[in-house]
This record gives C-alpha cells, sequence and structure tokens, in this order.
C-alpha cells in the first residue's frame, strides 16, 4: 500500500507562519530533522495574545478545584522574560477564595504532530498543582473528555516537588499510561528551571525531561463504551493545543493549609518551542500486545517464592513503593519477602509491594494465591489494579486480617474488562495505624479453567 504521509508545514502554515516571524529577542535553537513551527521566548512585555488565549473558569469547573481562572494580570503576566502563572489566596463571604491563571493556544496555534519543548520551574506548597498539557482543538471530534485524548507534557504536585509525572488519558472506559521521574534537593523541580518535551508522532509520543527519557507510548483506544474503537491512532491523529495553567486544590493535590506560602504560589514558564519535521508518515498500526505467560506450573508471577534476592527499585518484577508519607523498607530473605514500616503514611498505597504486567484476558476467570503473616495482628488490602485503565480494579481492594501464623487467601474474579496486559497485583499496607512487620510467600496468579 503506497504510504500516506502528513505535509506538516503546509498544513498550519496559512495559520501559524506569521507568529513566527514576529520579532523576538531570543534566538530559538535548531533541532535536527525539525523545523520550527512556532514559538514563545517571552521577550516582549505583556502575553502575546496572538499566540494565547486567557481561560477563564470558575472555581470547582474541574477536579474539584478550588480556583477561579480569571483574565486579571495579577494572575497572568510576563516578567524578567518569563511567563508567570501566579495562584492568589484571598477572602470572599468570610471563606478563604483562590485566583489563578489558565493559558490556551486553542484555534491560535493548533498544529498535528510535532515536538513541544517547555522550560519551567514549578512552585512548592500543598494543594498547588502546575501543569503543561494538550488538549484537541476540537473536543466533540471523537467525544468528550477522556475519548477526546490528553496528552500532559509534565504535572507536579506542590507538596513533592522531586516528582513530575508524563501521562496520556484517552478511550472510553478511561484508561491512561503514566510516566515519573524524580530529581532531589537542588535539582528539583521547584528549585531550578527544567525542560519538558514529547516528540508526537502518529503511531508513538516520547516524553523527555531535560532530555531524559520518562515515557514512551504507542498503544492507546478511543471508543463509545460498548462499541468498537475507533480506527488507529485516533484519538491522538487530530490537531492538538499547548495550555498551561496552575490549579489550587483538586481531588489529586488535596487542599492548601496553613504551610502554603501564597507569596511564591508562581508557575514560571521560560518558553514554549514547536517544532515539525517536514512530513509524517500516517500508515501506522496499533501493536500487538504482548501478554506475558505463565511458568510452567500455571503461574503468572515471577519470583512469586521469593527464591531470587532480586532489586525491589526497579520496574522488572517485584517492585516496593513509599508514598505520602509512608516510611519503610522491604527485603527478600530465606524464601519470603518481608516489608517492615515505621510511619503507615496516609493512603493504603502509603506502602506498597506490587507486580505488573500480568496478563488479563476478557472473560477469562483468575485465582490469587498466597501465604502471610505479620509480627503482630493487623490489616492489609490485596487487589489487582489497571494502572492503563484509570486504575480500575479486576480484583476489587480487599481488606484481609494478617495473623502471627501464616495463613494462605484464595480469592478469585473473572476479568470483565478489554484484554490488558498490564494488570498489577498490589498489596497495600498503609494508612490503618498498623506498622507491624509483614512476611509474605507462595504467591501465584493462575487461570482457572
Amino acid at each position: 500500500m503506497k504510504s500516506k504521509k502528513i505535509l506538516s508545514l503546509a498544513m498550519a502554515a496559512a495559520m501559524i507562519l506569521p507568529t513566527v516571524s514576529c520579532a523576538a529577542k531570543t534566538k530559538t535553537p535548531d533541532i535536527d530533522g525539525y523545523k520550527l513551527l512556532w514559538s514563545d521566548e517571552f521577550d516582549g512585555k505583556t502575553m502575546d495574545q496572538k499566540k494565547w488565549n486567557y481561560e477563564p473558569h470558575e472555581p470547582g469547573w474541574t477536579n474539584n478545584e478550588l480556583q477561579e481562572y480569571t483574565t486579571s494580570t495579577d494572575n497572568v503576566f510576563v516578567r524578567d522574560g518569563k511567563l508567570v502563572l501566579k495562584a492568589i489566596k484571598t477572602t470572599k463571604d468570610g471563606k478563604d477564595y483562590y485566583t489563578s491563571g489558565k493559558v490556551t493556544g486553542q484555534n491560535k496555534t493548533d498544529f498535528q504532530y510535532g515536538k513541544v519543548v517547555v522550560s519551567a520551574k514549578v512552585p512548592e506548597g500543598q494543594g498547588l498543582w502546575p501543569a503543561i498539557w494538550m488538549m484537541p482543538k476540537d473536543e466533540s471530534f471523537y467525544g468528550q473528555w477522556p475519548k477526546c485524548g490528553e496528552i500532559d507534557i509534565m504535572e507536579s504536585l506542590g507538596n513533592d516537588t522531586t516528582t513530575s509525572y508524563s501521562t496520556i488519558h484517552y478511550g472510553e472506559p478511561h484508561a491512561e499510561q503514566q510516566g515519573t521521574i524524580v530529581k532531589e534537593g537542588a535539582e528539583s523541580f521547584s528549585a531550578k528551571f527544567h525542560e519538558y518535551s514529547v516528540e508526537w508522532e502518529p503511531g508513538e509520543m516520547r516524553f523527555y525531561t531535560d532530555g531524559e527519557l520518562v515515557l514512551t507510548v504507542n498503544d492507546w483506544f478511543t471508543a463509545v463504551q460498548g462499541e468498537d474503537d475507533k480506527p488507529y491512532p485516533a484519538p491522538f491523529n487530530q490537531p492538538f493545543f499547548v495550555q498551561m495553567n496552575l490549579a489550587v486544590g483538586g481531588d489529586w493535590p488535596g487542599n492548601p493549609d496553613e504551610t502554603t506560602d501564597f507569596s511564591k504560589a508562581e508557575f514560571e514558564i521560560d518558553y514554549v518551542r514547536v517544532y515539525q519535521k517536514p512530513s509524517y508518515d500516517t500508515n501506522v498500526k496499533k501493536p500487538e500486545k504482548q501478554f506475558g505467560k505463565a511458568d510452567s506450573t500455571g503461574n503468572f508471577i515471577r519470583n512469586g517464592d521469593f527464591k531470587k534476592a532480586e532489586k525491589l527499585d526497579d520496574d522488572v518484577d517485584w517492585k516496593f513503593l513509599l508514598f505520602n508519607g509512608g516510611v519503610g523498607a522491604a527485603e527478600i530473605k530465606n524464601g519470603e519477602i518481608v516489608i517492615t514500616s515505621s510511619n503507615c503514611g496516609t493512603e493504603e498505597y502509603s506502602v506498597q509491594l506490587v507486580q505488573p504486567d500480568l496478563p488479563m484476558i476478557k472473560g477469562h476467570k483468575y485465582k490469587v494465591t498466597f501465604d502471610i503473616k505479620a509480627d503482630e495482628a493487623r490489616k492489609c488490602i490485596v487487589c489487582v489494579s489497571a494502572p492503563n485503565a484509570g486504575w480500575i480494579r479486576y480484583l476489587p481492594d480487599t481488606s484481609i486480617d494478617v495473623p502471627t501464623d501464616w495463613k494462605t487467601y484464595t480469592f478469585e474474579f473473572e476479568m470483565k474488562e478489554k484484554d490488558d496486559n498490564n494488570g498489577r497485583l498490589e498489596f497495600n499496607m498503609g494508612k490503618h495505624g498498623d506498622t507491624a512487620a509483614i512476611h509474605i510467600t507462595k504467591v501465584r496468579v493462575e487461570e482457572v479453567k
């Protein structure tokens, strides 16, 4: 079949190229294989409204966020060659009230496929949520979110600016894929400017932070629930635009508290640059899912008997994780894994042991089995989750009583969702005040015939 191509620059030139010709003090760098489509170095005295829109919204417009997005230059302004989105705390009707800034390139700098490069510095503070992200010019083309698709180049939470997240959202049902990168101390995302980028092509997206690959995705879909998927690579085969905002509160970061210093609640953007290749091959096919195989005993879990003293901080087989105040450690020895903790954190997943990449096939039935005990009787939450499908549960969160002597637990479930090659077995040991050491062995996930 003759390959189809998009002539990227020709498609967008009439709308965007005049914005590139505007005088600027900063010379944007060349990138091999790309041509500059448009950029903003924020060298002027005010935001360039030929490239950006203010996007005002009332509080609670989305994600239960607290801020009102305004058109005020108190919330959105240019200072010292940088665009500043500032969150401000005031009072209204006797209650705390927050305003902030959001800008978008919709209908001004939309484009289809390219490399987006943004330099930014995020603010610290509980409840602050800065983001650099992309949405489709016509959100109704495939249907409202998440069917329309969303590309999150960078998100960070003000209570932990050592971590940056890159994510895509799509589907119905809602699905996502996410990568993270950690930089601590003087290299944290609030301590200095970092460069975030995405290379968006017809069949693949690659996300980078400071040139380091964070996430590669090439397997997505969109559909109206209960109907067939739209032809791949929908929904990421339509024009998108860049937007940036500083949210306050919401479902993910939680609300501000007395520690949040709003005098420093500024999201600073040094530049936004969008490049394109001369053309893109759109004759792409969705990759076939690669499903893990069970071992000779029918077990999909790798190292379920803990005979191998593997690393627990990589993405291979078992992984031990700490979040939201959880403090602990895990060690494999004597054919078991032992999880110790000194702080249970604020969430059930604050102290967590997981194994990903479990094949979950729609219509198949599965059995989860393991032996567990604790140094003192306590609780533990077990589930099989879907990191790439909105964290739904294939095996629901199940609280178990962990005794001081070994006990075998068995759970069965039927997979009723779309095929997923990244089901994840989780042992969640946080939140409930329990810090007694937990011992686990003989872990199995197998199909029930």
